[in-house]
């Protein structure tokens, strides 16, 4: 009986973050976002990451909240461990823009952060990893030109440019001019700016 009333408790915990959650998305489009901001940080305070993760954004936009990227970072901390893929990415990429020296646990902890969203399917991640393979201080092309496929398939047009880059530089992959104005006509007719400047 106690486990049963115990079960019943978290279910209702879990609807109320839920409900909360809902009327803080619906408040933001109504563009009441102070109220917005005030039921994501009802639901985030009772541990539901997407909640955890809206107020991060509330804090890092400043909507509803004053602009704090510290707050933000602490929100996507704790949604990103309970493995909310945009919360990793975001969390990830903050931990590489504003680590102290750039510590190597904190370097790995984002890679890691980042490499888990881009899985989870976040092209954003896959974009943002696939440069970063590409231009990093140890550059990897192959696994750089990987998630900027991923991302590129997915539809994002920058990642599309940079992968006509790989095949017209011979980045990662065999060199093939044929490739990379394909990959550039492709981008540009998404609207990517280099890449109609590139064609």
């Amino acid at each position: 009986l106690e486990e049963a009333a115990f079960q019943l408790q978290q279910i209702f915990r879990i609807d109320i973050s839920i409900a909360l959650n809902i009327l803080g998305i619906e408040s933001m489009r109504a563009g009441h976002c102070r109220v917005g901001y005030t039921c994501f940080k009802l639901a985030a305070d009772r541990g539901y990451s997407k909640a955890q993760f809206n107020v991060g954004l509330c804090y890092e936009h400043g909507r509803g909240t004053e602009k704090d990227l510290e707050k933000a970072a602490f929100y996507y901390c704790r949604a990103a461990s309970s493995c909310h893929p945009m919360a990793q990415y975001r969390y990830g990429r903050y931990l590489l823009q504003h680590s102290p020296g750039q510590h190597w646990h904190s370097q790995h902890r984002a890679l890691t952060l980042l490499e888990r969203a881009a899985m989870a399917g976040i092209t954003e991640a896959q974009a943002y990893l696939g440069v970063l393979y590409m231009r990093g201080l140890q550059p990897q092309d192959k696994k750089g030109l990987e998630y900027l496929l991923q991302a590129a398939n997915r539809g994002d047009a920058q990642s599309r440019y940079h992968v006509g880059v790989c095949y017209e530089q011979g980045l990662g992959v065999q060199q093939n001019l044929a490739e990379a104005l394909r990959q550039y006509r492709d981008a540009a007719a998404a609207g990517n700016r280099h890449a109609q400047e590139r064609l």
